[in-house]
């Protein structure tokens, strides 16, 4: 075979195999012990008759195994090599050995060692000193001379590096080690590619005076880098480059491959002949291109085919927090709709998993999101803000759109970019012009430049910001007359962006436009993909840790010691201190890559080294020794020979009859030993019943010590579910108590009686512990002698509502006519702190064609015990041409009616059906428009706004033409 060779360490050994033929003699008269067998009638013969014994020939085939035996213990004796080094240096003196071990030096790092390898262990056979450098070690790399065996040892400890070389510093190094003149053999085995100062690094090497010098250079034919890639709209484009002057073409696999290592997409990569670089496109959808965590040539050879992308490439979380009602049945009218189906495609969208604000919040937050969007939440709850305030000084974007909710709270909130203009609660405080206002185009240092808005949008309604000096600077967007539109604030290392408009089609048609999507995704764009992540000090924004560093085969590690954080935003040069990886944290890094835009690769030249020169080839065959491959067939033919004298003295047949004798015996003692171990098991089951059944007194009683709050709670859940009850708040007054519940099952037996439904007896619920949501409609009444609810209760009520529940708050001690005003009682203070921390949109009194006036009875008013005071709900929605809208989301029901009509006193009967309080007015049909007041609100809380289709009808008859 070409290439291959073999040599004789000790060649004189070989004169053994004349031993051979003496071999064979000795074989032929030592035959082995032939097989007797005595004839038990023949027993009395052989103590008469001596027969003359002689010894029978050795077979011929186990005269050949021990002859061959032999001859493979003395040929390995004899040391034989395959493919022994022929020699590569000569004379005396010094040898110097510098090695290329970057980031090219990786592919054939291999070949790299056994050459470097048989140039030291040539010099070690001559006793010259070693003298080795590595052009990608730093200043710790000694290059002083050593014996060879030290050299070998420092060779098998050195692995290639994922960074560029420096062989100037190496030769430099090279020759404070040396003395000019000195050197006898010079070696440089490079990774064939051109890098900084290398002929600064020839004329060191040449002044060492060496006397022979050995360049060897690989093929470079395969090696490609990666410099560039840019996620733009319609692909993902990766730029290549390949050392220049070659004369062919190459292709390769391009991959694509998330953060665990999985392929996502695969596309070529060509070179066409004669060209350096090169382009591939990975024309996948957006979702997939944000999963991609690393570019990566298939069957990846060193750090320069793999290329990192950071935090810019990777998808955003976008949490979504609303403060109407969710409603299923009219997806169109909720706050979130369009916001969730601009951005799925784009980000990653968490909502939150409960309609406590003061639980939601921090639970999306710590989710990591990018951008929390806040749809018409007015009131926070005290630590919800705390968290969204450190949020956004983290780094995060805070996402808000106005709404009645926003606009009743103008001028209280902090988490607004801009003061707002203070609006009346119980009116709301929004801005509505005689004609729609349309948008005006997107100033060129805006955040939206360049997004086109349709001139077909308009705002019908907004809330106002102040005017002030930093007014213009805070905004974005803005309408044709120049009131703010979007505006936003920096605050800290975050943003607070702040739509005007609310996110559904109710104040403009903004959200229903494709400029709304544009707006959303830049602003997302915009973020950081760690955005919120708290920081620890000043210092950690300004530096960043290695978090992950590429080996120089492309492989993803842990860093070592020696690697150095980076700065945020430097420009940074790859280094033995900064080599390519991620910076950073698992929560967002930096990536640093070994090529970048403009990058060249150029083989290495040819350059004076010094001495006689003379260019060598990486040779891939390595010297084998075969003596322990010999020794090892020698001990097998041995233990041949041995199971041969065996067989021809009968050993193995006696042998066989022994393991037959025993296997006879083994059946049973396998099978007494399953079934003993089949005992064992099931004496160990029989303990472990037995060990449950001790236990189980124990666990009864403890069963029986455990409270029974979890028993109480669940029997308290089937009776409230097992019909329609209707609720009251427990005040801890006793007689406040009592006449709620005696109200409210006055109230339940009239609906009984008139309707289809049938109410089950009313429950008290504690506002600060029971589970609220079996009740449709919480009966609230306002006794100032009664505690104040703690913020928890506050804020289970608040999502109670939230969830699509109904509080009627009564006020039983005198009439309201507004709720405000200088002027109130005990009981209206006490609403108002109470209700001033509850998130709820402007109030009115019920209008005359409100689902309530018709919900099952045709009522004028909604009197009580008392009948000065009107019943107060949520505003209608008005549409962009200020007609009402009754449809809205959460069905259009009122999550909070206010009153001060005392109507639990007029309903109140009881045990025997007697009315209990006289009505205020001698009118006796007072009491039957009380009862049809509760009637309506039971209606209207259980069936929505269905009744407003009915004013409807005529119109939608003459429309079909029936």
């Amino acid at each position: 075979m070409p290439g291959l060779s073999l040599s004789f360490g000790a060649p004189l050994v070989l004169a053994g195999l004349l031993a051979l033929p003496v071999i064979w003699w000795l074989l032929k008269l030592t035959p082995p012990r032939p097989q007797t067998e005595a004839f038990p009638p023949l027993r009395i013969l052989q103590r008469v008759l001596k027969s003359e014994e002689t010894p029978s020939k050795s077979p011929w085939w186990l005269t050949l195994l021990r002859l061959i035996l032999a001859a493979l213990v003395i040929f390995a004796l004899a040391a034989p090599s395959l493919n022994p080094r022929e020699t590569l240096i000569s004379g005396s003196g010094p040898v110097a050995v510098m090695i290329d071990n970057g980031w090219a030096s990786a592919r054939g790092w291999d070949e790299t060692v056994a050459s470097a390898n048989a140039l030291i262990s040539q010099a070690g056979d001559t006793n010259r000193p070693v003298s080795l450098v590595l052009t990608a070690d730093g200043p710790d790399n000694d290059a002083r001379p050593v014996e060879a065996t030290t050299a070998l040892e420092r060779l098998g400890a050195a692995a290639p590096r994922p960074i560029p070389v420096d062989r100037a510093a190496a030769a430099a190094r090279l020759s404070s080690a040396l003395e000019d003149g000195q050197l006898g053999s010079f070696a440089f085995l490079s990774d064939g590619l051109d890098a900084a100062a290398s002929d600064a690094a020839a004329e060191i090497a040449a002044r060492l005076g060496a006397d022979e010098t050995l360049i060897y250079k690989p093929s470079i034919e395969a090696l490609t880098a990666l410099t560039a890639a840019d996620n733009s709209t319609d692909a993902l484009v990766v730029d290549a480059i390949r050392p220049s002057g070659r004369a062919t073409g190459y292709q390769a696999d391009l991959l694509a491959v998330d953060s665990q290592g999985r392929e996502i997409s695969r596309t070529q990569l060509g070179f066409d002949v004669g060209e350096t670089s090169a382009q591939a496109r990975f024309e996948i959808p957006v979702e997939l291109r944000n999963d991609i965590a690393r570019l990566q040539v298939d069957n990846t050879a060193n750090a320069a085919e793999v290329r990192l992308v950071d935090d810019s490439f990777r998808r955003r979380r976008v949490a979504l927090v609303s403060g109407e009602a969710a409603d299923l049945a009219q997806p169109l009218l909720s706050p979130l709709y369009y916001i969730s189906r601009a951005l799925e495609p784009y980000a990653d969208i968490v909502r939150a998993q409960s309609a406590d604000l003061s639980v939601a919040i921090p639970a999306l937050l710590e989710q990591r999101p990018s951008v929390v969007v806040l749809a018409d939440i007015g009131v926070l709850p005290e630590g919800a803000r705390e968290a969204l305030e450190t949020f956004v000084e983290n780094g995060g974007y805070l996402l808000r759109f106005a709404g009645p909710r926003l606009a009743a709270t103008a001028g209280d909130d902090t988490l607004v970019p801009v003061n707002l203009r203070q609006g009346e609660r119980q009116l709301g405080g929004a801005m509505s012009w005689s004609e729609p206002q349309s948008v005006a185009p997107m100033d060129a240092g805006s955040p939206f430049a360049g997004i086109a808005v349709p001139d077909d949008v308009s705002v019908a309604r907004q809330v106002l910001a102040e005017p002030s000096v930093e007014l213009a600077d805070r905004t974005w967007a803005s309408l044709s007359d120049g009131t703010p539109l979007v505006t936003a604030e920096t605050i800290g290392a975050g943003t607070i962006v702040l739509f005007h408009v609310t996110a559904e089609a109710t104040w403009s048609n903004l959200p229903i436009s494709g400029a709304f999507v544009d707006m959303l995704r830049r602003i997302v764009s915009l973020s950081r993909a760690d955005g919120g992540a708290p920081a620890e000090a000043a210092t950690a924004a300004a530096s960043l840790p290695p978090y992950r560093v590429l080996s120089a085969e492309g492989r993803l590690v842990a860093p070592g010691p020696d690697v150095e954080p980076i700065e945020a935003g430097a420009e940074i040069v790859v280094d033995a201190a900064h080599p390519p990886g991620l910076y950073g944290t698992e929560d967002g890094y930096r990536a640093l890559n070994l090529f970048s835009t403009g990058a060249t690769l150029a083989p290495l030249p040819d350059l004076e080294w010094g001495g006689n020169s003379s260019e060598m080839q990486y040779e891939s065959g390595e010297t084998v020794d075969l003596a322990p491959w010999l020794l090892a067939a020698a001990l097998f033919l041995f233990a041949l020979d041995a199971l041969a004298l065996l067989w021809l003295n009968g050993g193995l047949a006696r042998l066989r009859a022994r393991f037959s004798g025993r296997g006879e015996t083994a059946l049973p003692m396998l099978a007494a030993a399953l079934v003993g171990g089949t005992l064992i098991v099931a004496s160990m089951t029989t303990g472990a019943h037995a060990q449950d059944g001790q236990d189980a007194p124990a666990n009864e009683e403890a069963q029986s010590a455990a409270p029974p709050r979890d028993l109480e709670d669940m029997q308290r859940a089937i009776e409230a579910t097992q019909t329609t009850r209707l609720a009251f708040v427990e005040t801890g007054d006793a007689s406040v108590d009592d006449l709620s519940q005696a109200g409210l099952s006055g109230l339940s037996q009239f609906i009984a009686a008139k309707t289809a439904l049938e109410p089950g007896s009313p429950m008290g619920v504690d506002i600060e512990t029971d589970e609220l949501a079996f009740y449709p409609l919480i009966y609230w009444p306002i006794d100032p002698t009664t505690p104040m609810p703690s913020d928890a209760a506050i804020s289970r009520i608040d999502a109670y509502m939230k969830q699509g529940g109904t509080v009627l708050f009564d006020v039983a001690d005198e009439a309201m006519a507004g709720l405000s005003g200088g002027n109130a009682s005990a009981g209206q203070m006490r609403l108002r702190e109470i209700v001033g921390d509850l998130d709820i949109p402007p109030l009115e009194p019920v209008p005359t064609d409100h689902v309530l006036t018709k919900s099952f009875y045709i009522l004028d008013d909604f009197v009580g015990r008392y009948a000065d005071s009107e019943l107060w709900v949520e505003s209608l929605v008005e549409g962009p041409e200020g007609e009402m809208r009754p449809a809205r989301g959460g069905d259009g029901v009122s999550s909070i009616m206010i009153t001060s009509n005392d109507f639990a006193s007029a309903w109140a009967v009881d045990d025997a059906g007697l009315f209990l309080y006289p009505t205020g007015a001698s009118d006796p049909m007072q009491r039957e428009y009380a009862y049809r007041a509760g009637v309506n609100i039971v209606m209207y809380v259980l069936t929505g706004n269905y009744k407003a289709d009915q004013v409807h009808v005529p119109a939608l008859l003459e429309r079909l033409g029936q």
